[in-house]
């Protein structure tokens, strides 16, 4: 064997992972709402990108091809295909024309089912009922704005305090001695401010743990007397629904009782949870399915997509003044990021068509007869019927929501795990084995269903579960054991 030192020739391939490839990766994983904020800073940044509103295109794409005959420009060829540690785009650039203004309808998918992908046309904009609506105050507004008129000086100083203490549940959350030692002003004071707080609107609030919130609700009731003292100082005895104990230590009878289990159960365990948290966003569909004579139409919300087109007027007037080198190269780096990112969009559109479509076809049971008929799917099923990577599937199903006739679903939600058949036949979606538990308890009648006995009813169905999965899938749906629902009917009086 050789020490000397001599030179090797060898060849590889490898996939160079490109700042635009990895952006174009990127952008698939984004919500039409996240893509007009990443519009916005590129247009903020490239002066030949151009917004287009609805109604403007056709005009303005015109204007494009007549410079376009006299003026070809060039444009930056994306690397839509390969793998490089998973990360892949799987998109055939070879098979794909490209135009400068994107065409908006996708690729029709020609089959039994008669699936068609496109993207909707510009409509009326509809008024934004949300932008009428004013901002409801917070809990802590609320409080602070009543703590003003009728405390002053110290006390109210301690009072705003105490209130950005309180959660958004309606509790004091501190303890009131670290308080009043922290403020430097007597426990008594205090405990004084604490109970003007304990007056304010809405009732319960500034309460320091479950049973002083239900006890002020019920002096403010006027019905806060010895009885019912004794009962929400034992309200553990209550979850647990230990009655004929109860009746002993308030020293009532059943009618009494259950005239007081009813009046507990009108008060509210967090009187601030009405104030209290972010308001609500409304979640805007990506897409839209719908049925029409000829199969199944899934079309993308062009209302949260803005438009971009590449100004080449624009373009070839400061490509005809006088320019040195640093601006002819910069002016070159803006159309070609220009024209990259319109590409990057439309290839990016026509994925989400492709996998939506496919979606669709897989579930049709589900958009024709409901949950029940859900079908098992994964990514992986997907992703070999459209000849795309797995990652791709995942990207593109990932922040997006489907409208349709049965309501808003997050792609997301057409993949569920297989539940196998009783019977040796085909799988069933664990959705549709969740729906079938939930119907089972809805109408459980005078005798609550034991897991036990749902397994019993659901191997009848056809599902092969088990017990433990049954429990799984009740209790991730909120829904109590049979010893649980026992009490809460007996609680209620049912």
């Amino acid at each position: 064997m050789s020490l000397a030192p001599r030179l090797d020739l060898r060849q590889s391939q490898s996939l160079v992972m490109t700042p635009q490839l990895q952006q174009a990766i990127k952008l698939l994983a984004l919500s039409n709402l996240e893509i007009e904020g990443v519009i916005a800073e590129e247009l903020e940044k490239n002066p030949l990108l151009e917004a287009v509103s609805p109604g403007e295109d056709e005009p303005f794409a015109e204007r494009e091809r007549e410079v376009l005959r006299d003026e070809p420009a060039p444009a930056d060829e994306l690397v839509l295909a390969g793998e490089a540690a998973g990360e892949t785009l799987d998109v055939d650039i070879a098979a794909e024309r490209f135009d400068d203004a994107p065409s908006d309808s996708g690729s029709s998918v020609g089959d039994g089912l008669g699936l068609n992908g496109t993207a909707s046309g510009p409509g009326e904009d509809a008024p934004d009922l949300d932008a009428f609506a004013a901002a409801a105050p917070s809990l802590a507004d609320h409080l602070s704005q009543q703590a003003g008129e009728v405390l002053t000086g110290a006390d109210l100083f301690v009072a705003q305090h105490l209130i950005d203490l309180i959660d958004e549940a309606g509790y004091l959350t501190a303890n009131l001695l670290e308080v009043s030692s922290r403020l430097g002003v007597p426990l008594a004071q205090a405990e004084r401010v604490l109970g003007v707080i304990q007056t304010f609107d809405p009732t319960g609030v500034g309460a320091r743990d479950l049973a002083e919130c239900i006890a002020l609700q019920a002096r403010e009731a006027d019905r806060y007397d010895p009885a019912m003292a004794r009962l929400i100082a034992h309200l553990d005895l209550v979850a647990r629904g230990e009655l004929p104990r109860l009746k002993r230590i308030c020293q009532v009878d059943d009618e009494d009782m259950a005239d007081m289990i009813r009046e507990l159960r009108n008060y509210d365990p967090k009187p601030g949870a009405r104030f209290g948290g972010e308001p609500m966003q409304a979640v805007t569909p990506d897409l839209h399915v719908r049925r029409t004579r000829g199969g199944w139409v899934v079309e993308i919300d062009s209302s949260t997509l803005p438009r971009v087109l590449v100004d080449r007027r624009y373009h070839a007037q400061l490509a005809a003044g006088p320019q040195d080198k640093a601006s002819k190269a910069w002016l070159g780096d803006m159309l070609a990021s220009a024209n990259w990112l319109v590409k990057a969009l439309d290839q990016r559109q026509k994925t989400i068509i492709r996998v939506a479509t496919e979606i669709v076809r897989q579930q049709e049971a589900f958009f024709l007869h409901g949950v029940s008929h859900l079908r098992p799917l994964t990514l992986r099923q997907v992703a070999d019927a459209i000849e795309m990577h797995e990652s791709t599937v995942s990207r593109v199903t990932s922040n997006k929501y489907l409208s349709c006739a049965r309501g808003l679903f997050e792609l997301k939600y057409f993949f569920t795990s297989a539940i196998q058949a009783a019977d040796g036949g085909d799988a069933v979606s664990a959705e549709a084995v969740k729906s079938a538990i939930k119907g089972l308890i809805a109408n459980e009648g005078a005798k609550i269903l034991s897991d036990d006995t749902l397994v019993e009813l659901l191997n009848a169905k056809g599902f092969d579960i088990a017990r433990r999965t049954v429990a799984k899938y009740r209790e991730a749906m909120g829904i109590g054991s049979s010893v649980q629902r026992r009490r809460q009917r007996a609680l209620g009086g049912g």
